[in-house]
């Protein structure tokens, strides 16, 4: 499990612009949010199902479909224990997901900064 202090350089998990869509379509339902932030909150432990309904107020229906969504992205990990589920947020593929729009910042501005000044 990586926690939240240990995660790794961005450049050891390219995503592709498919799987960045996917992500970031994941993230664009404001109840998967609600979900996936509830879990950053809970960290590497994460939350058992039935304290994630609780916390989110979603019925369990509904819940599982979006447990579902946020799984096939690869935003949340689940793990069976005993009789639970336990939901995870994958702080991997969320710090790839961030890196994705964040890695090249600034990049063309810095760029013509450079041009411009070997022009003048």
């Amino acid at each position: 499990m990586t926690h939240a202090n240990h995660l790794p350089d961005m450049d050891s998990l390219p995503l592709d612009p498919e799987e960045a869509s996917a992500g970031f379509a994941a993230l664009g339902s404001e109840a998967r949010l609600a979900v996936l932030r509830h879990l950053v909150r809970a960290g590497p432990d994460g939350m058992n199902v039935g304290a994630l309904r609780d916390a989110t107020g979603a019925p369990a229906s509904t819940l599982s479909h979006h447990l579902r969504f946020l799984t096939q992205t690869g935003l949340l990990e689940q793990e069976r224990q005993g009789r639970q589920i336990i939901c995870r947020a994958d702080f991997e593929r969320i710090r790839a997901l961030a890196g994705y729009l964040t890695r090249e910042c600034c990049a063309d501005a810095d760029a013509a900064r450079i041009e411009e000044d070997q022009t003048s």
